[in-house]
């Protein structure tokens, strides 16, 4: 058996040439603070602090069409979507589960990321 404790960080790939993109997206956009990387890694990325995890973006070259995503409650679901609608951002409707409301979102670089508010 395994105890989990919590989760420590949700990694998500962009290409190369849109990291600084990224950095922008998640921070201007998300609303997200960037912190700093291990400074053992040697590769590109970036890390940036959401709520108790750490989002880690990689660099990858392909893009993947997948069921594959991250899912963060949030406090004021409504308040997300309109703003994320402000910045354009692309959603992709949830099936119903019972209580919850959600919704998913497609970064600009092809992540699906989920939010959802439970409810009783």
């Amino acid at each position: 058996m395994i105890n989990f404790k919590r989760t420590d960080h949700i990694h998500i790939c962009v290409p190369a040439e849109r990291l600084e993109e990224a950095r922008l997206f998640y921070t201007d956009v998300i609303g997200l603070r960037q912190i700093e990387r291990a400074v053992e890694l040697t590769d590109e990325g970036l890390w940036f602090q959401a709520g108790d995890i750490e989002l880690h973006i990689g660099v990858e070259a392909h893009r993947f069409d997948t069921m594959r995503h991250t899912a963060f409650e949030v406090t004021d679901l409504d308040a997300a979507r309109k703003h994320l609608e402000k910045h354009g951002v692309k959603f992709k409707e949830q099936r119903k589960i019972a209580n919850r409301n959600r919704f998913a979102f497609i970064d600009p670089f092809g992540n699906q990321m989920e939010l959802l508010e439970y409810h009783s």
